[in-house]
């Protein structure tokens, strides 16, 4: 046996001794449950043969019997809900076989190479990973069956088991990758359907699953009229099934460890070269899809609009950044290859779906499109997202101002109109749009500030500077009132979109949040750049644009101005105006312009 033959049986044996392992606390478990029905059916038999007789063995033997029916009973009750209970299944995008008929067939090709069983189906998932997930549990929610075309009926019927588990694919890996590279990264993944087929591994994983099932259906929250009934045996069957899950923790990680090298290692063999630079793509892809979710794509969401081809726009972001970047020089010449998405029949139909998920998984949005989620293009998000963003800001911004200038107690801080509102510009309304009503009249500020200089009750870039120049205490006090107001929305957007999810969660919440909660300046400083690039776009003929690696950009003369950060925190940390106001001057902004609101 060669050395790669023998390390890779090294590692299959060590899983399968692990899984021995599991089964053997399976094992015991139950002979702990029906101990006592032993100890019951042998004092009935001592005593239906004459032994063990008299009032204190009677007793006996009725006590063990209903220890025994008692023990008996909660084993089966906690049986029950492990066989029951709905092990987790991570969200993705099922592909049928009819949608991508050369994905299916690269795959059952590298099985055949690997030598191992080929998965029973394929799925997507808005990620940079991909693995083998088993969904084999009696209880387990699968994908949709795949439909097989006619060429493929009579080979699948052949070469794939049903117990197999399903490949769950990174989308952005479709799109960025070559053909080649994505086969190389697959082989590694796909080569672990063979010990997945082991009979005793196979079972340990279903125990295993079986017990987290059971944890996560106990923890989950009652409701009914029976709630009060149910909580104590829900109670016992989740202590139970904690309790053989942390005897389990150490035998199951050192399984699939013993697993993922068995699969390694037979991997080898397959495109070992190409692997090399695929494996560089893989980082590469993570870190350009990493920067699309947080800089592109959050900010959509948070206006309840979700780009719709984010698998699309990795590969832009990763061009953008193999022009930018020295070290990225020569993955650009990778693209006259043939991608891994041309192995899709739809691929812009998988990209919509996997776009949607990552918006359910890392924003927490509905589950499918409505009016206040719907979709946007690239070619519109410079002015559906990039424009509306910043003057939805530059209007809370204006709101808290004129809930700051009211006397106490006679005004509070309103809400996000539903509706749009667009206040008269001197230079009129946008081409194409409905002439929009005047603003409101808002209560100005005290005359003792130092907003004498400039129209308070107009939303204009001249009275947030000077509100916030030599005053580090006004930042405060107006970055505390944005936060409540983003508070009070984003519950608002909880609320409305909460009876439209569903594994994704009641309360809307996202499952992976790219980032933590904003803080008061934070929010304070993307309020007040918002309120500089609307004055900049009305008075000194800027445009919104989209910047691949950073998101929503500011274009003077058909150029991206980087360069509005250090001004604004000047600004809004130490309270000094003078660079902003350098920076308004060499741009051509004029400040006491009132800008158009959303």
């Amino acid at each position: 046996m060669s050395g790669t033959g023998a390390s890779e049986e090294l590692g299959a044996l060590s899983a399968r001794a692990r899984a021995h392992a599991l089964l053997r606390i399976r094992g015991r478990a139950t002979a702990v449950a029906i101990l006592p029905a032993a100890v019951a059916v042998v004092l009935l038999v001592a005593g239906a043969q004459g032994f063990a007789v008299g009032s204190g063995w009677d007793t006996t033997r009725w006590a063990v019997a209903v220890c025994a029916l008692v023990v008996l009973t909660l084993a089966a009750a906690v049986a029950v809900a492990v066989v029951r209970a709905r092990p987790a299944v991570s969200p993705t995008v099922p592909l049928a076989e009819r949608d991508a008929p050369d994905l299916y067939r690269l795959v059952e090709d590298l099985a055949d190479r690997l030598g191992v069983p080929a998965p029973s189906a394929i799925a997507l998932t808005p990620d940079c990973d991909s693995w083998l997930e088993d969904r084999t549990h009696p209880a387990a929610q699968p994908l949709a069956a795949p439909g097989p075309g006619p060429r493929f009926a009579v080979f699948r019927a052949r070469r794939r088991e049903r117990t197999a588990p399903v490949l769950v694919i990174g989308s952005p890996f479709l799109w960025w990758m070559r053909v080649g590279e994505l086969r190389a990264v697959l082989a590694p993944v796909v080569a672990g359907t063979g010990p997945s087929a082991h009979p005793d591994i196979a079972a340990a994983r279903r125990f295993v699953r079986g017990l987290d099932g059971a944890v996560a259906d106990a923890d989950a929250p009652l409701s009914g009229p029976l709630a009060g009934l149910r909580r104590v045996p829900r109670a016992f069957v989740g202590r139970t099934a904690r309790l053989l899950l942390r005897s389990c923790r150490g035998h199951v990680t050192e399984m699939e460890r013993g697993v993922a090298a068995a699969a390694s290692i037979r991997a080898q063999g397959v495109d070992y070269g190409l692997r090399i630079v695929a494996q560089e793509q893989v980082g590469l892809a993570y870190a350009g899809w990493d920067r699309l979710l947080s800089r592109v794509a959050l900010p959509a969401w948070r206006m309840g609009r979700w780009p719709s081809r984010l698998d699309a726009g990795v590969v832009a972001a990763l061009t953008e950044l193999s022009r930018r970047d020295r070290l990225a020089d020569g993955f650009s010449s990778r693209l006259g290859e043939r991608p891994a998405c041309d192995l899709l029949e739809e691929p812009g139909v998988a990209d919509e779906a996997a776009s949607l998920l990552a918006a359910r998984l890392f924003h927490g949005g509905p589950a499918r499109p409505g009016p206040d989620w719907s979709p946007v293009d690239w070619q519109e998000y410079p002015d559906e997202v990039v424009d509306r963003k910043w003057r939805t800001e530059a209007a809370r911004l204006h709101r808290v101002l004129d809930a700051m200038a009211a006397p106490p107690g006679l005004l509070t801080v309103p809400a996000a109109p539903a509706a749009p509102v667009m206040p008269v510009t001197p230079a009129g309304p946008a081409p194409g749009a409905a002439p929009a009503a005047p603003a409101p009249p808002a209560t100005p500020r005290p005359a003792a500030s130092a907003d004498r200089s400039v129209d308070a009750g107009l939303p204009t870039l001249a009275r947030v500077v000077e509100h916030l120049a030599g005053r580090p205490e006004a930042g405060e006090e107006l970055a505390a009132g944005i936060g409540a107001a983003v508070a009070r929305e984003e519950q608002d957007r909880r609320l409305r979109t909460a009876g439209t999810l569903d594994e994704c969660g009641p309360d809307a919440l996202p499952l992976f949040p790219l980032q933590p909660p904003r803080t008061g300046p934070e929010l304070l400083a993307d309020h007040v750049t918002a309120m500089v690039c609307c004055a900049a776009v009305d008075t000194a003929g800027a445009a919104p644009g989209l910047d691949w690696l950073d998101g929503p950009a500011l274009l003077v003369d058909g150029a991206r101005r980087a360069d509005l950060g250090v001004p604004v925190l000047s600004l809004v940390e130490d309270g000094d105006a003078e660079p902003l106001r350098s920076w308004l001057d060499e741009v051509g902004v004029r400040t006491d312009k009132p800008v158009r609101l959303v």
